[in-house]
């Protein structure tokens, strides 16, 4: 069956042409694009940040814990994804390895959905719990940037150059940042 995929496959004859591959599996395609974005978020919230950020103990957790418990996140989602769930609470390292491994665990999400091989958790709750879960960390990490000093600069995400199967810590600049 031939289905369309949301991405635009412009030409200059038909900007607004859409492809059709055959088998594709939209929620996959969908959550690894989730998952790009995440990931260039994530990069852009913590593009910058000085070392001493790591232990900005001004709002609750501090960012090096957020970011720990973000990559225990991702690390869940896989094992469900793979159908041995298992929760493990990680101790923060340093912020360097931290950092590291959030994007290692982003990345290993992301090649075992691009493997093709079978989801044993439902797409859906993997959105809905541990990665959107992820993202409302990374929000918090950027508001926790502003509140030490070392703010982010804000830029459209809708026209950003994300794309499924990007999920290192090295990142597209940002097309349209905000003055």
């Amino acid at each position: 069956m031939y289905q369309p995929i949301l991405d635009p496959c412009p030409t200059a004859s038909a900007p607004n042409r859409y492809a059709i591959l055959p088998g594709m599996d939209e929620k996959r395609e969908l959550m690894r694009h989730t998952l790009a974005s995440l990931a260039y978020r994530a990069a852009r919230a913590l593009d910058g940040a000085p070392d001493s950020f790591a232990g900005f103990a001004g709002a609750g957790r501090m960012p090096v814990q957020i970011l720990a418990h973000m990559g225990d996140l991702l690390d869940w989602a896989l094992t469900a994804a793979v159908g041995k769930e298992r929760w493990h609470t990680t101790q923060p390292s340093v912020w360097k390895q931290e950092k590291e491994r959030f994007f290692e665990s982003l990345g290993a999400l992301d090649a075992f959905l691009a493997s093709g091989g079978p989801i044993q958790a439902p797409i859906e709750r993997l959105m809905q719990g541990p990665v959107l879960d992820a993202f409302t960390h990374v929000g918090q990490l950027a508001m926790l940037r502003r509140l030490s000093g070392s703010p982010t600069r804000g830029e459209s995400f809708y026209v950003a150059a994300i794309a499924a199967g990007q999920v290192g810590a090295v990142q597209p600049a940002p097309v349209q940042p905000f003055k």
